[in-house]
């Protein structure tokens, strides 16, 4: 590799706290992955070397090449039934119990990560399924939020290669896709309508007006070290109704101080004083 796209190690580290304390992920040890995600890009855009770049990064007040070094740092790696146990625990389990406590029927779900919206369009089909013609007297809408502009424009369309949906059931590529004239499957319209894609930092404050049923963070806090993730679930939990859930990937270690109840793997509950509303 070319010197001048190589990062040194004072760089590394400015880098590593600057995505830190900004956005919890967690870069330690990962010289190599940083350097090959954003060398070509900057030597392509003309920069110096890294530092000259990583100048431009800090000086950004517009936030889009912040914007852009996020998107080339973080994997966003999705396909739609990732991870079935939670789509089995969120139609046998989840939605039965739902059903009956939410007595205002307006159900409360966050795809917290959303990346190309797979999983709240996955979650909004399961909903579809389960609800059928009750649905209409029910506010099912999912909100999905993720750091990535790029990721949240994307899943907006909608737009699905055929290798993506192939653990889909054909009856659902059916139902709830129509095939363009490029051979990629587009999400039908009264699915997508359900979702609202939103940017949301997980670092920041969670200021959602009502507190939530159901939150999906999987495969995210890998990104996290451990007080990150300690304080990444306190604030979820403070974000979740009495009896409400909390999913996370499978891969994925719960902090010490986990606050929620382990029902079984990467389910968790909050059962402190469980009611109905």
């Amino acid at each position: 590799m070319d010197g001048m796209c190589e990062i040194n190690a004072l760089d590394f580290l400015r880098l590593v706290n600057f995505v830190k304390s900004g956005y919890g992920i967690d870069l330690e040890g990962k010289q190599f992955i940083v350097q090959s995600r954003l060398a070509n890009y900057v030597a392509d855009c003309g920069f110096k070397d890294f530092s000259d770049y990583l100048e431009a990064v800090f000086d950004d007040n517009s936030g889009r090449e912040v914007a852009n070094l996020i998107n080339r740092l973080t994997t966003n790696h999705t396909y739609f039934m990732r991870e079935s146990e939670h789509f089995d625990h969120f139609r046998e389990v989840f939605l039965p119990q739902a059903e009956k406590a939410i007595t205002d029927h307006d159900l409360r779900i966050w795809s917290a990560g959303c990346s190309f919206g797979n999983e709240p369009y996955n979650l909004a089909m399961c909903l579809d399924e389960y609800f059928g013609f009750r649905q209409q007297n029910w506010d099912l809408k999912i909100l999905a939020t993720d750091i990535s502009f790029n990721a949240l424009r994307s899943a907006a369309r909608g737009v699905y290669t055929e290798n993506a949906l192939e653990n889909l059931p054909e009856e659902w590529r059916r139902k709830y896709f129509d095939q363009t004239s490029h051979g990629l499957y587009q999400v039908k319209d009264r699915i997508r309508s359900n979702v609202v894609f939103k940017y949301h930092n997980l670092m920041d404050e969670i200021n959602f007006k009502k507190k939530f049923d159901l939150i999906l963070c999987r495969n995210v806090m890998i990104y996290f070290d451990d007080k990150t993730k300690s304080q990444l679930c306190k604030r979820f939990y403070e974000a979740t109704e009495e009896g409400g859930y909390l999913y996370i990937g499978h891969a994925e270690s719960a902090p010490d101080d986990m606050p929620y109840v382990k029902q079984q793997p990467a389910v968790y509950r909050k059962l402190t004083e469980v009611s109905s509303r």
